[in-house]
């Protein structure tokens, strides 16, 4: 069966609700104007089109696609086909990039503007080992003179506004988030996405929203706070206490794509709507395999289905048990049956 709702997670903090109504001015990303301040963020391996998609649906104001390697000779590799794949997505469109040479992002950045993006991305963000042995991703952080060759570089090539995805430094002994940011606005970046954790702490310990604030009091451009907000009450706290344009949501609208939704309206209106009723929850995870199955083909998206419904189906009583049924089941078809089998009353 679904749950009601996510449980209330506790924070560092202060998230005491409030029914205050509040109407926010909009944020803006150099002349895009955005429908609201809870944005998608990028995930590799999750953020494709049908999770984006349905994170709109749901009320996320941008959903920032996964990254895009800037290596022409991978350009036209069926992963990278998929991850620029925007058909039936709703705008604006915003591509991250991954890369290390001034001239091949460049490159990178003109080749998806012409093919639909609105905004592109910078990833300096990622703190998996695998991106960063390449020196690409959170590993840019320590080179200050690079970083600022690849804003300028991207920010020159295209007429879309360009933004970045950045963390507070490499490891707490260097956290240099207010130099970098620094670099991004004198290079005409529009706005960062700021990971309130180093790369050597990547999702463990507490965020550091301090540091998020000191970067908003020491930049004019847009700043969207990111890193463990998961409720609504959460979003507005961080908000109010770092000064932030906006909130990017992560790993916590895994398999709860309506979080969008309610942190969009507690942000305008101070109520929260709560989770949907059981039978759109059902629906939702319907539409969510029927367009993996359409991107991906019947057995690659059965087999990525499997990580989307242990999302969805984290916080429920049996939910164990309907994994293990459901990740033995290798046919589209037969993963529909099942799930509108068992997951189809409230």
């Amino acid at each position: 069966m679904w749950s009601a709702s996510k449980h209330e997670s506790s924070a560092t903090v202060n998230h005491s609700r409030t029914t205050m109504k509040t109407q926010t001015p909009e944020l803006r990303i150099g002349s895009i104007a955005l429908a609201g301040k809870a944005l998608a963020a990028p995930m590799a391996g999750v953020s494709d089109r049908p999770y984006r998609r349905i994170a709109r649906a749901y009320g996320a104001a941008l959903a920032v696609s996964e990254m895009v390697s800037s290596k022409p000779s991978l350009r036209n590799t069926a992963l990278s086909r998929r991850r620029i794949d925007h058909q039936d997505e709703p705008g604006p469109i915003s591509v991250q990039l991954l890369g290390a040479d001034p001239i091949e992002m460049a490159e990178a950045a003109r080749f998806n503007v012409d093919r639909g993006a609105d905004i592109i991305d910078i990833n300096m963000g990622c703190p998996s080992k695998k991106v960063c042995n390449r020196m690409v991703g959170s590993a840019l952080l320590r080179d200050e003179t690079l970083v600022g060759q690849i804003l300028e570089s991207v920010v020159r090539a295209v007429e879309v506004p360009v933004t970045l995805k950045l963390r507070t430094g490499w490891d707490p002994e260097h956290r240099n988030g207010i130099q970098i940011a620094r670099i991004a606005e004198a290079s005409g970046i529009q706005a960062l996405a700021i990971h309130g954790r180093t790369r050597q702490c990547k999702f463990k310990g507490a965020v550091e929203y301090d540091t998020i604030r000191r970067i908003k009091a020491r930049t004019r451009i847009p700043v969207i706070a990111n890193g463990d907000i998961d409720t609504p009450a959460k979003a507005k706290a961080v908000m109010d206490y770092t000064g932030a344009d906006g909130v990017m949501i992560g790993r916590a609208a895994q398999g709860q794509p309506w979080l969008f939704q309610r942190i969009s309206d507690y942000l305008n209106t101070g109520d929260d709507p709560g989770d949907p009723p059981p039978a759109s929850k059902h629906d939702t995870l319907l539409q969510h395999l029927a367009e993996l199955y359409s991107l991906y083909g019947g057995t690659l998206g059965a087999r990525i289905a499997r990580k989307h419904v242990s999302w969805y189906t984290a916080l429920m009583d049996n939910g164990r048990s309907l994994r293990r049924g459901f990740n033995l089941i290798e046919e589209p078809d037969d993963q529909i049956e099942f799930i509108s089998r068992n997951l189809s009353g409230p």
